[in-house]
């Protein structure tokens, strides 16, 4: 028989001691309601159904963030970008939020609210993915049996990955001309002749570059696999130039410092006279498109193109 008490004129804390299942308790404003929480708690119990809800109950969204930041994370490749959208969620009011109390309306005012702040469909799609895979390693990997993923069937914003932006003419040349640090300039020119992602290029080691074959022997790619990336004449030359770092990084430079670098490279661009020009709609991402076509260009079959990029189906180069 559950125990109902007063903590106060408007707290009532109803107490389950039930042989072979832990303490449960929870507080009410009314007392009534402590009463039929109880009565569904103990049919849950006789039924040998009940689930312990307390862990979930107890942990805000902002601490299982931290214990995924933990625990999870750093098993994953993309984990720098991951620990960036932890940071953000956690500044969020959601983070408050116990796991047990979030619903999918909840998810859904974060969706919408985010969508008119303004982010891209992709960023968003990222966030709802790291939120609904916490939910999924706090129930099947935490304990917390009972807890409901509330991001399950939540509508998504449709993604448009689809871009067909080249470099047009002299605008290569702009660009280098603005772009301010060796590693940047190094890593626009690499992606152009490479096709190399940009997490690749942030994390290319020493040990990787072969100037005998010449090429780029990646041990470890977005897709889980080896890949070797020929070099060009003008990827060698620009790499030799290179000095030596002593941490055995090519470009010693992060991924955010990349993308941040060639914004405002593109906005500070000018043309031959001197005159202010800048490179309107260029995403670094474009660079391998751009880097894709050339190869496309040089007479290369698509087998031998998706040997170098690394894309995984022909739609994918297509794109």
């Amino acid at each position: 028989m559950a125990t109902i008490r007063s903590r106060g004129p408007y707290q009532w804390q109803a107490i389950i001691r039930r042989k072979g299942y832990p303490v449960e308790t929870k507080t009410f404003e009314i007392k009534a309601d402590a009463e039929t929480w109880a009565r569904s708690i103990e049919h849950q119990m006789d039924r040998g159904v009940f689930v312990s809800m307390a862990e979930a109950e107890s942990t805000t969204l902002g601490e299982a963030l931290d214990r995924y930041a933990q625990e999870v994370t750093p098993l994953k490749k993309g984990a720098a970008r991951e620990l960036d959208r932890i940071r953000w969620l956690r500044r969020h009011p959601l983070a408050t939020r116990y796991l047990a109390n979030i619903r999918a309306k909840d998810m859904a005012m974060y969706r919408d609210e985010r969508m008119k702040a303004g982010i891209s469909p992709s960023t968003y799609q990222k966030e709802h993915a790291l939120i609904s895979h916490l939910f999924t390693t706090a129930r099947k990997e935490w304990g917390m049996d009972g807890l409901t993923n509330p991001a399950t069937g939540i509508r998504k914003p449709r993604v448009n990955n689809q871009r067909d932006r080249r470099l047009l003419p002299g605008e290569e040349e702009k660009l280098l001309a603005a772009t301010k640090g060796q590693g940047l300039r190094t890593a626009i020119i690499l992606a152009l002749e490479t096709a190399m992602r940009r997490g690749e290029l942030v994390d290319l080691q020493w040990d990787w570059v072969d100037f005998k074959r010449p090429a780029i022997v990646l041990p470890d790619t977005k897709n889980s696999e080896p890949r070797e990336v020929p070099l060009s004449s003008r990827a060698v030359k620009v790499l030799r130039e290179l000095p030596r770092r002593l941490d055995g990084r090519v470009l010693g430079i992060n991924t955010d410092q990349l993308t941040r670098g060639f914004r405002i490279a593109t906005v500070k661009a000018v043309d031959p006279q001197g005159e202010p020009a800048p490179i309107k709609g260029l995403h670094f991402h474009d660079l391998r498109h751009e880097a894709t076509s050339r190869l496309f260009e040089k007479g290369l079959n698509p087998m031998q193109v998706a040997a170098i990029t690394g894309h995984k189906t022909l739609q994918m180069l297509k794109r």
